[in-house]
């Protein structure tokens, strides 16, 4: 919480370790977080991973952002799921160890939104 009693947006957050014990996010919040993120992140059907799909021309510019989650999962130690190939990014988060989405995986989202914007 801030000083005026705001809370922080989830990109000003840092992932804590998870080592299990907590209930996984309900969808009601999983859709309140998802509220601060890009329009373009989706949830499964079942609210337990979060994903977003980049297009690009061409396979650098897909390298570099698959460059940039690797470095923004070891500096968060939060890891996604990143597939890519000529063209495209696919990111997906889940915190395996609670079986669904936790507010790590959302602070995670925002931050890669906040180095992509």
């Amino acid at each position: 919480m801030t000083t005026s009693g705001e809370t922080c947006s989830l990109s000003d957050r840092t992932c804590v370790p998870c080592s299990g014990g907590v209930p996984a996010l309900t969808r009601d919040e999983a859709n309140t977080h998802i509220a601060e993120l890009s329009s373009d992140w989706q949830l499964d059907a079942d609210a337990m991973m979060l994903s977003r799909h980049f297009k690009f021309k061409g396979f650098a510019k897909a390298t570099y952002l698959a460059n940039l989650c690797a470095w923004l999962a070891d500096q968060q130690g939060h890891h996604p799921d990143v597939s890519f190939g000529w063209g495209y990014v696919d990111v997906k988060l889940t915190t395996h160890e609670i079986g669904g989405l936790s507010e790590n995986d959302f602070i995670w989202a925002a931050k890669l939104d906040q180095l992509t914007a």
